[in-house]
């Protein structure tokens, strides 16, 4: 009964790190976050022998031997394909969302991870390389909906004190999957000519963990009540994620924002770009996911080892060298996530981008240098190591963090649907363009990123408020003078509250005295 499952007026709201909360946060990361750093970072170790691959095959099936721009053309589209298929998943996170829940989308597109597997698992097997592209761009499918909807899943569950904590354990795993990615990659591991099929559909391994476990845990308490209108599923789940404490106040903060929609039915995407009472979130969350992605991090992710080998580092040393960057973003992303509470996000989000501002322009100039001075290749590599943590101390997970604050129940969906379609379009930009970039300007197109990162640093610095420990609702109103509206229009002289009268948890109304 509802009234049982409440605490009594006077209790306290929880706001601890529970079990529930940690597990549920860890488990949809590791089986999909992480997923997305591992194929970003995968194709860079066994990069020459994919391209030996395609040159076999090609002569096989048609005779023709392919020159060496065609091999790094099949290659880069290789690459970025996998933006493509993340394009395409972020387009369905509004339908699917709202069709499954959070959770339920999660569970469902695991299924994408298996397909995608195999066809490069079994690709050299069948001599074919289209199963690698195809593989690729399965399994960005899958990223790009996982991408969205975890931190929508954790943003929706975590009490708003922790909001951040827990939004930025996706970006710890990103960086984690580029990690392992990493270490496999390693000759003396699977970083071998016969074994790259199998680097490739690792990925299976942890969505099965996911798929297995996930299932047990509740939907977001915000979709079974705002959009479903199911008080006694609600209040189950949140007391499973909070254990203790009074959750009165937390419903009936939920029931404020559902009094102050329009409408319960989610938006569509263009119902969300022509709402002028969130104009100012939608340009926020266009600058924060375009910047995050052409600040350089994709260009430095897909080709560390030949941005190290330019740099002059010997290549028996460059697997090593790229491995030990791997371990600065996990340490990096460890230091955002238990220190976003305590800073805020905007000092993050402008540390983060100013630090890869000064990094990038540090490239330029020791490649220019490193002719004349030696010491200028192991600058190059500190500037390579600083773009990665200062991405993954902030840049790296804020974003999809605050795309989830600046937006009420109806909206986010379709918000996360933009912020993805731009996310992964800018990736699929710099993944297939970089390599002709870098061919035609040389070392000066990190000057490029330089000054997309001062940009958005720039934009966060004026126009972003701090979240930080903020409700849905107050951070609407934060923004309401920048979308000139003045406040949010509510029903006069009365405010909902969860009714104790019966077992059902029935909506009742009370007198503002």
């Amino acid at each position: 009964m509802a009234e049982q499952l409440l605490l009594e007026d006077g209790a306290v709201t929880s706001a601890h790190l529970t079990k529930s909360l940690v597990a549920v946060a860890f488990l949809a990361s590791f089986g999909s976050s992480m997923l997305y750093g591992y194929n970003l970072a995968v194709v860079n170790s066994p990069a020459q022998y994919i391209r030996d691959f395609y040159n076999e095959t090609i002569i096989e099936s048609y005779g023709w031997i392919p020159d060496d721009d065609f091999l790094t053309v099949l290659y880069s589209f290789t690459v970025s394909v996998f933006a493509i298929g993340g394009m395409t998943g972020a387009l369905l996170v509004g339908k699917l969302v709202t069709s499954y829940g959070r959770k339920g989308t999660v569970v469902r597109s695991t299924l994408l991870v298996f397909l995608g597997g195999a066809l490069m698992g079994f690709s050299r097997a069948c001599r074919m390389p289209a199963m690698v592209i195809f593989g690729r761009f399965i399994t960005g499918i899958h990223s790009g909906i996982s991408l969205s909807v975890v931190p929508m899943y954790l943003g929706e569950i975590a009490p708003k004190n922790l909001r951040g904590f827990l939004g930025l354990i996706p970006s710890i795993h990103i960086c984690l999957g580029v990690f392992i990615a990493q270490i496999l990659g390693l000759h003396e591991l699977l970083g071998k000519e016969e074994h790259w099929p199998l680097l490739l559909s690792l990925v299976v391994c942890p969505t099965m963990i996911q798929l297995l476990l996930l299932p047990w845990f509740p939907e977001s308490p915000r979709f079974l009540l705002i959009e479903k209108g199911d008080v006694s599923a609600t209040i189950t789940a949140l007391k499973w994620y909070r254990t203790k404490g009074n959750i009165q106040a937390e419903v009936e903060e939920m029931q404020e924002e559902q009094r102050s929609l329009s409408s319960i039915q989610t938006i569509s995407v263009w119902g969300l770009l022509t709402d002028c009472c969130v104009r100012w979130q939608v340009i926020t969350v266009a600058v924060v996911n375009i910047g995050m992605q052409l600040s350089g991090i994709d260009a430095i992710w897909f080709y560390t080892n030949d941005i190290f080998k330019n740099a002059g580092i010997p290549d028996l040393q460059i697997q090593y060298t790229t491995v030990g960057t791997g371990a600065i973003e996990v340490i990096s992303g460890l230091v955002g996530c238990f220190t976003i509470e305590r800073l805020g996000r905007r000092p993050l989000m402008i540390g983060g981008f100013l630090f890869m501002a000064l990094c990038c322009a540090g490239i330029t100039v020791s490649a220019l240098l490193q002719t004349q001075l030696s010491f200028m290749r192991y600058v190059s590599v500190g500037c390579v190591v600083g773009i990665i943590a200062g991405f993954c101390i902030g840049p790296a997970g804020v974003p999809f963090l605050i795309t989830a604050e600046l937006f009420k129940q109806s909206h986010r969906p379709a918000a996360y649907t933009v912020a993805g379609c731009l996310n992964w379009l800018s990736n699929f930009t710099i993944g297939f363009v970089f390599p002709f970039l870098e061919l035609s300007t040389g070392p000066f197109c990190y000057l490029i990123f330089c000054v997309i990162c001062s940009g958005v640093a720039v934009y966060t610095f004026f126009i972003i408020p701090e979240t930080k420990n903020k409700t849905f609702m107050e951070i609407s109103q934060m923004f309401a003078a920048k979308n000139n509206v003045l406040k949010e229009e509510l029903p006069p002289n009365c405010h909902l509250k969860l009714g104790l009268m019966n077992g059902y948890g029935t909506l009742g109304q009370r007198e503002i005295k």
